[in-house]
């Protein structure tokens, strides 16, 4: 896959002097990573190139022979409204500035001015223009109810309602090159969401994470932005950081809440400028990499603390996703435990065992402070202390600190029915049900074959053979 340009739509850079528009094109590329730019030096060609090229967002000279920039901006205008319009000029001129300004220019910048002023004009421009072409993409989703890529979603388990709006959003902000701000509990599953995200977003680079939680300032800015050789003692040789491993794909940090205020910084001058310095060095280096960020820490009480920079929340909440604890989306607990258990089973090399009901209404009266992850600690530790047909709920009970299953629990799996098999979650099959029977009649007759076979009204000869070939398969 090639490297994704940026930003996903054309900028079309318009002016009657070819040096002036190769410089500015280098500018943009450098200054800012622009690079999905097309450059234009004859205004006749403009309403050709608009109506053929997906183009968001065009730079227009003002003074150009044969189409001037204002009539440009008119006739765009009215034909291409959904195109936002730069102009440049070599004069100062108020007047004609607050002009353009009433015609729908987003912004009037002088050549002759610094440089930058320009560039932070084309990326206010695009960040604009993205932020309405995900709006409208999230809102088309979110009526038309549906995924169009389901498969990025495959290994987080839910049919939560919430969730699947999270999926639909996560969708829509998939192509953004902003910053995503993923927060929920511990244990609810934020990276599988951040690898959700990385799946939908086609960059041809990998994902990169990295838990900065407990990391000071010199080894988070090490780990993120390298080194050069003889930075500090024993830095023998440059070593590339992980924004450089994570070059057109996504980089991951989890756990931001516990970063210090100097790397705090550091991380805001990279996602500001879309540069950072390696350490030892005064040459800049380009950041390609999208940036995704977790925490499980609430960053307003952090920043009414001062602990945590005002400018660098607003900067990474960009886009922000916020998952829901277990204990709020508990109809999720049957998918969730058989989809564990039958990992376990695999896991451990056991047979999966039946799940009882009673089971299922034991863990909806828990509120797991671990959220998903306990979950599936439980299912684990329960599995390896496995020996009969039918899940026992023992484990489970231990883990909640509790010593019996409450009432209501029973309650609720037996009020429907007093069929047998009323407590199981999923249906034996035949042969199952028969292991099921010759265990509880060996269990009540202590080991007893001749008492066991009596209990099932079979021969001992029949029910020694049918033991055989359990312990054989």
């Amino acid at each position: 896959m090639s490297e994704r340009c940026y930003p996903s739509f054309t900028v079309l850079l318009v002016d009657d002097e070819p040096n002036w528009l190769d410089s500015l094109g280098l500018t943009l590329e450098r200054s800012a990573g622009i690079t999905n730019t097309m450059l234009c030096d004859d205004s006749r060609r403009v309403i050709e190139l608009l109506s053929k090229q997906q183009i968001g967002l065009v730079v227009l000279d003002l003074t150009m022979p044969h189409v001037s920039g204002q009539e440009l901006l008119r006739i765009i205008g009215e034909q291409f409204p959904e195109i936002v319009v730069i102009i440049l000029s070599g004069m100062n001129q108020i007047e004609t500035a607050v002009g353009c300004m009433k015609q729908g220019a987003f912004d009037y910048f002088v050549k002759t001015e610094e440089p930058d002023r320009l560039v932070s004009g084309v990326v206010r421009a695009i960040r604009m223009i993205e932020m309405q072409r995900e709006n409208r993409e999230m809102g088309q989703r979110l009526l038309a109810n549906s995924l169009e890529y389901p498969d990025a979603f495959s290994e987080i388990i839910t049919s939560d309602k919430s969730m699947r709006a999270i999926f639909q959003y996560s969708e829509s902000i998939a192509g953004s090159t902003q910053p995503v701000l993923i927060t929920g509990e511990s244990g609810v599953g934020k990276e599988l969401i951040a690898g959700a995200i990385h799946k939908l977003s086609k960059c041809s680079g990998p994902i990169v994470s990295v838990n900065a939680a407990g990391l000071d300032d010199s080894v988070f800015a090490d780990t993120l932005f390298g080194h050069v050789k003889g930075a500090f003692t024993g830095a023998d040789a440059s070593r590339g950081g992980l924004i450089e491993s994570a070059a057109h794909g996504t980089l991951f940090l989890d756990e931001i809440g516990d970063i210090s205020m100097l790397s705090q910084i550091k991380l805001l001058r990279m996602l500001n400028d879309g540069e950072y310095f390696q350490l030892g060095s005064d040459k800049p280096k380009r950041s390609q990499a999208r940036v995704l960020v977790a925490t499980n820490q609430d960053l307003s009480a952090k920043m009414a603390e001062n602990l945590f920079r005002k400018d660098l929340f607003y900067r990474l909440k960009t886009h922000t996703i916020n998952i829901p604890p277990l204990r709020d989306r508990k109809e999720d607990l049957p998918l969730l435990l058989d989809h564990f258990i039958g990992e376990a089973a695999v896991a451990l090399g056991k047979k999966k065992p039946a799940i009882p009901k009673e089971l299922i209404a034991l863990l909806k009266t828990y509120n797991f402070p671990g959220n998903i992850r306990e979950l599936r600690s439980m299912a684990y530790d329960a599995l390896s202390q496995h020996r009969s047909h039918i899940l026992s709920m023992s484990q489970f009970l231990k883990a909640m600190g509790r010593r019996e299953i409450p009432v209501a629990a029973v309650d609720t799996v037996h009020a429907t029915s007093d069929n047998i098999f009323a407590g199981l979650d999923t249906l034996p099959t035949p042969e199952q049900a028969y292991e099921f029977l010759i265990d509880e009649a060996m269990r009540r007759s202590k080991g007893n074959q001749s008492l066991a076979a009596r209990l099932l009204g079979m021969s001992q000869s029949a029910l020694n053979k049918r033991i055989k070939r359990t312990e054989s398969s």
